[in-house]
Order: structure tokens, then C-alpha cells, then sequence
């Protein structure tokens, strides 16, 4: 077998500026000092979050005055489940044990922060046998016999 005449090349690249390399203020003033040409372009709201077009109905809501609240449990229900709870000898932490909360719920339902929830005042209700919703709060809570 003759022997091949191959050329050896060899090719010796230099990698190119990356993107963020090419847009830092050394390399736009370098690449000015060479004479090179730049374009350059200004982004409407660059950098900033502004992709939420504005609704007509933001004047309507500035005008607004009313302030939105949720409604809370009434203090006087607070004191039912505070003199139901002590009449049956429990603590706070027994009373939220019985009915699987947290003793914090039940400090907040005493001191009137806590934004009522039927579930859990129903369970509040069965634990101390007093009526919390309605209109006698503070009566006794009657037995409903169960049917099967």
C-alpha cells in the first residue's frame, strides 16, 4: 500500500466574547476604541414587572371608601365558651385536645380574633354543651337522638 499524502491541519479557534461578556460597558468600549460598529436598542420597561396592563376600573376602586373586613367572633360568645369551658373543669389545651385543634384556636375564639368557622364551633359547642350560634348563645345544648 503507497503511502497517503494527508495535510495535517491544524485549526486553533478562539471562543468568542458570551452574551453577557458582549453587553458589559468593558467590552461596548472596547469594541469602540477598535472602530467596530454597535447597535443598540432600549427595551420598553426593562427590567422591571410590568406585565400587567392597568384595568379601566382602578379609578372605581381608588374611589372606594369602604373597608373590607372578615367579621369575628362576638366577645359575648368568647365569655360562653370561657365560663363553659372553666364550668367543666378544662384548660385551654384539654378543650382544644378533646376537640383536635390547637390551644392557640381556642384562645382566639376566647378573645374575640378568631374568624368563626361552623366546623369548629360546632365542635366547641358538643365539647361544653352550650349553644354558640343562634340565637340563645349560652343555653344549654338539647340532645338530638340519633336515629339509625
Amino acid at each position: 500500500m503507497a503511502e497517503s499524502d494527508w495535510d495535517t491541519v491544524t485549526v486553533l479557534r478562539k471562543k468568542g466574547p458570551t452574551a453577557a461578556q458582549a453587553k458589559s460597558k468593558q467590552a461596548v468600549t472596547a469594541a469602540q476604541r477598535r472602530g467596530e460598529e454597535l447597535e443598540t436598542s432600549k427595551k420598553w420597561s426593562a427590567g422591571q414587572n410590568k406585565q400587567h396592563v392597568i384595568t379601566k376600573n382602578t379609578a372605581k376602586l381608588d374611589r372606594e371608601t369602604e373597608e373590607l373586613h372578615h367579621d369575628r367572633v362576638p366577645l359575648e360568645v368568647g365569655k360562653v365558651i370561657q365560663q363553659g369551658r372553666q364550668s367543666r373543669g378544662f384548660t385551654q389545651k384539654d378543650l382544644a385536645t378533646k376537640i383536635n385543634e390547637k390551644p392557640q384556636v381556642i384562645a382566639d375564639y376566647e378573645s374575640g380574633k378568631a374568624i368563626p368557622s361552623n366546623q369548629v364551633m360546632g365542635k366547641i359547642e358538643r365539647a361544653i354543651g352550650l349553644k354558640l350560634r343562634g340565637r340563645d348563645i349560652g343555653k344549654p345544648l338539647e340532645a338530638v337522638p340519633k336515629t339509625k
